[in-house]
């Protein structure tokens, strides 16, 4: 069988029943059985031979085949052994892509070492080489790994992912909606979000409860080099979030009151024209970074002054 025609619902139960083992729901292996879309998901990647490819999530290594026909490199990981196992027997002979078995993330907040370290040495071998995140992701890990992305310094160019529908909806969500919270604003902040298609339950096997989005993200350079600190931003934007109901002006007090006066913030807030009566949901994504640097600069002052008095 040609490795292209393996993503289908019947082969893959032969597949699993002739090697004695299920899909695992504990790593949200949903496997896409619509070969359309494996095809257009690769397409969508606008893939050349400059491009490593990363995919997490690589299963039986269906779509990996196609990533490989077109990519320079594809770096591929799967924390299962036994998918890695049929993976490596279906595409592990192509000299242009690497198995993984191990756990993409080290934790929720930073990629696994081994993997960064490979894809670091994937993109030395040329520098016109770029990153793109092509995958059909497991749900459980979907967020960390599209947030972690956007937080690296990795020279990406293009995500084109699989996700839960509503992870996608709160990825795309504008102010005002129940959906914007700390993710909306800072994907948005760094990158242009778009909804390629809305997927449902019966392209998938086993078949997931939920409708699933395949999205897309490119980089853009203009809204990122207006965020002053990214790490400060995304700590900001994280924590105001949690208190998303509340008046914006009463947490960011709450959360920079061992560094900042009311009188600060409130300073901060009207040099930007923000209303004190306002909340976090309602605002644009614009308006929060240019809220972040003021009280990114405001802090740095702060902790300059407070050097100041206890060296005299």
């Amino acid at each position: 069988m040609n490795e292209h025609e393996r993503q289908t619902r019947s082969h893959l139960m032969g597949l699993f029943k002739r090697h004695g083992f299920n899909p695992r729901t504990i790593f949200g292996q949903n496997f896409l059985i619509d070969i359309n879309l494996v095809e257009y998901i690769a397409e969508q990647g606008r893939l050349t031979r400059n491009d490593v490819v990363l995919e997490i999530g690589t299963g039986t290594g269906g779509l990996t085949a196609y990533l490989a026909d077109y990519a320079g490199e594809v770096v591929t990981v799967e924390i299962d052994g036994n998918m890695h196992a049929l993976a490596k027997d279906a595409v592990g002979y192509r000299d242009n892509v690497t198995l993984l078995n191990t756990d993409a993330l080290k934790n929720k907040n930073h990629f696994s070492p081994e993997l960064i370290d490979l894809i670091q040495e994937k993109l030395a071998e040329d520098p016109e080489r770029t990153l793109k995140l092509v995958a059909n992701l497991p749900y459980n890990i979907a967020t960390p790994v599209i947030s972690n992305l956007v937080a690296t310094e990795l020279p990406w160019s293009r995500m084109v992912v699989t996700i839960q529908l509503e992870l996608g909806q709160r990825m795309a969500a504008k102010p005002g909606h129940s959906t914007y919270g700390a993710l909306s604003v800072w994907l948005q902040a760094q990158c242009r979000v778009r909804m390629l298609k809305q997927v449902r339950p019966t392209v998938f096997w086993p078949r997931p409860k939920v409708m699933s989005a395949i999205m897309q993200l490119t980089p853009d350079v203009d809204r990122r080099q207006k965020i002053v600190d990214r790490p400060f931003f995304h700590d900001f934007v994280r924590r105001l979030f949690q208190h998303r109901r509340k008046l914006m002006r009463s947490v960011i007090v709450s959360m920079y009151r061992k560094q900042l006066s009311k009188a600060t913030v409130d300073e901060s807030l009207a040099a930007e024209s923000i209303d004190l009566g306002v909340r976090a949901e309602q605002l644009k994504v614009g308006q929060l970074v240019a809220i972040s640097n003021r009280l990114h600069a405001a802090n740095k002052t702060a902790a300059l002054l407070q050097d100041d008095v206890g060296e005299s």
